[in-house]
């Protein structure tokens, strides 16, 4: 092992990163960066290198790791772990943030492309809406449910009082499915119809249900299901 001291400038992250810029950098690079110490047998870009290793070089699998996860990686301790889950959390944040900037709801996609971030990396499901204003404009997004590996609640009740205190004229639901398998359950398809026959009574229009899985999605609007 070399010490990053001891390399020449081109090669050491922080000043590869200002003389170059950041885009120059490689995932383990930036993570080297972040973690700004090595151990006693390896440096900085090595410990950078084993993590992504471990998480198959996949900064979405990287994501999904627990801090006690991160932590078995030798000279990853505590701090470490929480900087490198802090960084993947806010570019995370900052994609969404983006896309609802410009966010007009005009496919599937679109609804994937802007709550993947939220849905996408986590070990149990989540339910979410996003109530929309008549451009088809995203007006909020909110939380409606959390349950465990393979089931949520979500309370049409809830759903329904967001979207009128939004003065929404559309709504959508999504949740994810952790372990990657897209199919509608039987509880899927029973709160869809139900909260579809519900907006009717409020002249609101229920315009999909996107299941999110892992870099996929499955809309019941594209099926034809809503």
């Amino acid at each position: 092992m070399s010490a990053i001291k001891n390399w020449s400038n081109d090669d050491k992250p922080r000043e590869k990163f200002m003389q170059l810029g950041k885009n120059a950098l490689s995932d383990a690079e930036l993570i080297a960066i972040l973690i700004r110490s090595g151990s006693r047998k390896k440096n900085a870009l090595d410990i950078g290198r084993i993590v992504l290793e471990k998480s198959k070089n996949d900064l979405n699998e990287l994501a999904k790791q627990s801090v006690k996860e991160l932590q078995k990686t030798e000279g990853i301790g505590f701090v470490k772990a929480i900087t490198i889950l802090a960084a993947l959390e806010l570019g995370g944040r900052r994609e969404a943030s983006e896309v609802k900037q410009k966010l007009k709801i005009t496919s599937s996609k679109d609804i994937y492309s802007f709550l993947r971030n939220r849905l996408e990396d986590l070990n149990h499901e989540e339910f979410w809406v996003l109530t929309l204003n008549q451009a088809n404009k995203v007006i909020s997004e909110y939380k409606v449910g959390e349950g465990g590996i393979s089931a949520t609640v979500a309370d049409p009740r809830k759903i329904l009082k967001k979207a009128i205190e939004d003065n929404a004229s559309g709504l959508i639901l999504c949740h994810n499915h952790p372990s990657g398998n897209l199919k509608p359950s039987q509880q899927d398809i029973s709160l869809t119809n139900k909260i579809k026959q519900a907006c009717s009574f409020f002249d609101l229009s229920l315009l999909d249900h996107v299941i999110i899985g892992h870099k996929s999605y499955y809309s019941f609007a594209d099926e034809g299901n809503i």
